[in-house]
């Protein structure tokens, strides 16, 4: 190989493992602002009324309105959903939504094993489906690699494609089926996230009423003394609304808009497959799942050629001739 293509190709997979290696440092920053400046307005408003920001800070109100939350999560939710939920919100940190380089790494690996599928024979194509980690195609896109539900996903409709027998509009309807199974999955985290944000407000009014309660044995006290524990008490139906609406439904929202957008390299995969299918080349098979990828991250058509069909990508020369 010549050395200025050599050395392409070792800048085309050193910038391949470093997309795949960092995360946007941007979205958490955007999550931290977000919350910063709604907590500067709101107190900073209170302390421009006149009040006393000192009086909100009632740590033992946020330790009933939190804990009893925490708890009544683990409650409501089976341990597996508990610990996705953790990961949803490191992934709602993180903005971890597929980027361009894991797109062209799906329409990579679909483009490489169609062009097996067509030509080669039925064991040899088999063998990349039944150990994908010891497959060379596999291994030269290392986001698809290291998605294992995905590549299951793959291997199990292309190894359907290699039996000869399934009919489309049937496998269009496993897909579908089993596309809807993998994202209510995906979204029981946010479900569970939602919930608990609707019930902090009712957990807001449990620890007002238990600071009421604490307020009313204090009666024969002097009106400032008794007035301190009523504005204290009356801190935790704030501290309700603000976690419920401010920070847990934001949260649960950006872990819905981050799992959606995982789930659009299943319909890429999906589109690709069922046009393949119907009897389209591989590359054109390619723009039926290149076209499912939003507008402003979708790669262009020179992009994807690039990528399937150059030196150290998903084709080569014979790739190329067969295209034209």
């Amino acid at each position: 190989m010549p050395p200025d293509r050599l050395e392409s190709g070792s800048h085309k997979d050193e910038a391949r493992h470093r997309d795949l290696g960092f995360f946007d440092p941007g979205a958490a920053v955007t999550i931290i602002v977000g919350l910063a400046i709604t907590l500067g307005c709101v107190l900073g408003g209170f302390m421009a009324m006149g009040g006393h920001v000192a009086v909100i800070w009632q740590p033992w109100e946020y330790v009933i309105i939190c804990g009893s939350a925490f708890g009544t999560f683990i409650v409501s939710n089976p341990m597996k959903t508990i610990k996705d939920s953790g990961k949803g919100i490191v992934e709602a940190f993180k903005h971890a939504v597929p980027k361009k380089r894991e797109y062209l790494d799906v329409l990579g690996v679909l483009y490489a094993l169609m062009r097996e599928l067509r030509s080669k024979p039925r064991n040899e194509v088999e063998a990349h489906f039944d150990d994908p980690t010891q497959s060379p195609i596999f291994q030269r896109f290392p986001s698809v690699l290291k998605n294992d539900e995905l590549m299951t996903f793959i291997c199990d409709y292309c190894r359907l494609i290699v039996i000869g027998n399934a009919r489309t509009h049937e496998i269009e309807s496993l897909m579908d089926e089993e596309i809807q199974t993998i994202k209510y999955d995906k979204l029981k985290a946010y479900h569970s996230m939602v919930t608990i944000s609707e019930a902090f407000p009712a957990l807001g009014i449990v620890a007002a009423v238990l600071g009421v309660i604490k307020a009313m044995g204090a009666l024969d006290q002097a009106p400032e003394y008794l007035g301190a524990l009523i504005g204290a008490a009356l801190v935790g139906t704030f501290a309700g609304i603000f976690f419920s609406y401010a920070v847990v439904s934001p949260i649960a929202n950006n872990i819905k808009l981050v799992r959606e957008k995982k789930m659009r390299l299943y319909v890429i995969t999906k589109q690709t497959l069922l046009a393949f299918m119907n009897g389209a080349m591989p590359q054109i098979a390619l723009e039926h799942g290149r076209k499912t990828i939003s507008a402003y991250e979708r790669p262009t058509i020179d992009e994807v050629e690039q990528e399937t069909m150059a030196p150290g990508g998903g084709g080569d020369a014979e790739a190329r001739k067969e295209a034209a």
